[in-house]
């Protein structure tokens, strides 16, 4: 959640719109810039909302070739140009953006602030006042005072921040909120998040938490926590700036469903060699493969893609699998078995509330595995191993292609470690066959969309509330299609196991109550169609989404014929074409649901 771009040596204030355009997706509700053209002029400009209301209240006038812009996502205080950033102390001489949460703000300012006169609510504010306070009252440099306040500062956080008495340098520190430096000819460039300047540099380092550093136009000086100055090698981050375009579609969202089949092919292609077997790093196979017990651990989305990823490996692999929410495992860890393994699975590699539980591993020494979308991130820096997921940007909030990436990516690891142990049912799952079977199945429904939006508009459209229900893996899919539709049209939706509904929740079921009914397990298909009765009997407008071996005449979405292991590929498209065409005909925001951030970098 929320964006920082920053930039010194070009001019500054297209080039930081551009850039917090592209984090739009981190979920935002206030933006601010400020600039320094290096010829005494300085500009401050916030605005609530949009980026847009930021872009419509900056003048022609106002350049600069410094400047340092911001997009906030309200934690202290609410939505205001007062609360937005960037902040600054009582002289105006310094300017300050932030990213994350600082958790002693109040001590601090009631120990070193008491005289002080604030303008916001936020606790962001504190740490610009105390660097004026330092350099004021114990005559120190920008940087050192800098430092000092860091050194006060509990909490998680990505600074950047601007001296107007030396507006060529940029200070910047980071811990626990991501930042990277990107490197250009003749200026440098520092954001939250490399997607948001590709069009301007490739060349990146990765800041680690407790660096702080000084940047000019040509140089940069990076200490560690410990005081050391240290040379981190830069990167090149390989990813096509166009892949992050919507190009002809009206929302993110829809292109990311319909890049599905295609993402499934590319990790297909990446991970299984030519004769289909898994092709990962067998030092990651063998340590794995040790463990007595696996434990998955992710939030929202990734948690749900957490509990298929369960049935893969206890199927295939025989090792039993927990999954656990990372929020809660951070302060309530786990009673674990004598030889655990974890496993992360985050879309953005930057979670903050899984990197609890990362750190606490750490500390005991547990093996740990990062599947992530996102190379260089922090859960996949930290973690013993990392596998990508390469699905490419994923700029909607509500996440589509890296859920099915990270389905597909515990599958072929599944196998992959099942055929280590020399697990027969391992040995004989036809992997690449029922890949390409899923991607071929996923093209199906998503070229037949039409019909999903007609039920959309004729059941969901109006509706307060729904359900999903499902048994086995479907039940899995039903508490991710819960989610969508909650996420991006605001129908309050729950996913049940099919049989659970009827033990009290169905005295929620009224008259024309969404029931949507995934029905593709074939040990318990004949059950899941008596709770559909059920809940018929008492007024619900069903919407059967089923499997061909499984339908009946009166099904309204008849998926492709598939093995039952890859049968989510399949089950999760529907749901999130529900979710999308429910929101897009409600007049809404599908790719910017309120409230919401894609990535969640504060616990």
């Amino acid at each position: 959640m929320c964006g920082i771009v920053g930039v010194v040596g070009k001019p500054a204030k297209e080039l930081i719109l551009n850039g917090l355009r592209n984090l739009e997706y981190r979920g935002y509700d206030s933006a601010g810039m400020y600039l320094n053209d290096l010829a005494g002029h300085e500009y401050l400009t916030k605005a609530v909302g949009r980026i847009k209301n930021l872009e419509e209240k900056l003048t022609p006038d106002e350049q600069g070739l410094v400047g340092i812009g911001h997009t906030r996502w309200a934690t202290h205080g609410k939505p205001t140009v007062d609360n937005a950033h960037p902040h600054f102390d009582e002289t105006k001489r310094f300017f300050l953006v932030h990213n994350g949460v600082l958790e002693n703000y109040l001590d601090l300012k009631a120990k070193y602030l008491a005289d002080t006169t604030f303008k916001s609510d936020t606790d962001t504010e504190v740490a610009v006042q105390l660097v004026a306070k330092f350099v004021y009252t114990e005559h120190l440099d920008t940087f050192t005072a800098f430092k000092k306040v860091l050194k006060l500062i509990r909490g998680s956080y990505a600074f950047l921040l601007v001296d107007n008495t030396e507006p060529d340098h940029i200070f910047l520190a980071k811990n626990k909120s991501p930042m990277m430096l990107g490197l250009g000819d003749g200026f440098n460039i520092v954001a939250s998040d490399a997607i948001s300047v590709l069009d301007q540099t490739r060349k990146f380092i990765d800041l680690n938490d407790g660096d702080v550093a000084d940047v000019t136009k040509d140089s940069y000086h990076i200490e560690n926590a410990a005081g050391e100055v240290v040379h981190p090698a830069a990167h090149i981050v390989d990813i096509d700036p166009s892949a992050a375009s919507k190009g002809t579609y009206e929302f993110y969202m829809l292109k990311e469903i319909d890049e599905q089949p295609a993402v499934i092919r590319r990790l297909s292609s990446a991970y299984l060699d030519e004769n289909g077997q898994p092709k990962f790093d067998q030092k990651l196979v063998a340590a794995i493969s040790k463990a007595d017990r696996l434990y998955i651990f992710g939030a929202g989305t990734s948690y749900h893609a957490g509990f298929v990823g369960k049935e893969y490996f206890e199927k295939l692999t025989g090792i039993p699998t927990e999954v656990d929410y990372s929020s809660e495992a951070g302060y309530h860890f786990p009673m674990l078995s004598k030889h655990p393994f974890f496993i992360f699975l985050t879309q953005s590699g930057e979670t903050a509330d899984s990197r609890v539980v990362l750190q606490e591993a750490r500390k005991r020494n547990i093996p740990a595995l990062t599947l992530t979308n996102v190379q260089g991130s922090t859960l996949s820096r930290e973690a013993n191993y990392t596998i990508l997921l390469k699905a490419g940007p994923e700029i909607a909030v509500a996440s589509t292609k890296a859920y099915t990436a990270q389905l597909a990516v515990q599958l072929e690891l599944a196998k992959a470690i099942g055929c280590y142990l020399k697990q027969e049912v391992a040995i004989k799952f036809d992997l690449k066959k029922q890949l390409a079977l899923a991607a071929e199945g996923m093209q199906r429904i998503i070229d037949g969309k039409a019909q999903l939006e007609t039920l959309a508009k004729a059941d969901l459209v109006h509706s307060r509330n729904a359900f999903y229900i499902g048994r086995g893996l479907d039940y899995a899919v039903a508490l991710e299609g819960a989610l969508k539709l909650k996420e991006v049209s605001y129908i309050q939706t729950e996913g049940f196991a099919a049989a659970e509904l009827k033990h009290g929740t169905i005295s929620l079921i009224e008259q024309g109550t969404p029931v949507i009914a995934l029905i593709n397990d074939p040990v318990t298909a004949g059950l899941t169609r008596g709770n559909i009765r059920e809940v018929e009997s008492r007024g619900a407008k069903v919407i059967s989404i089923v499997g061909s071996e499984f339908a009946v005449d009166h099904d309204d979405i008849v998926l492709p014929a598939t093995d039952y292991l890859v049968s989510p590929f399949l089950t999760v498209v529907p749901t999130q074409l529900l979710a999308y065409y429910a929101s897009k005909n409600k007049g809404l925001d599908v790719d910017k649901p309120r409230n919401l951030a894609k990535s969640v970098t504060v616990e």
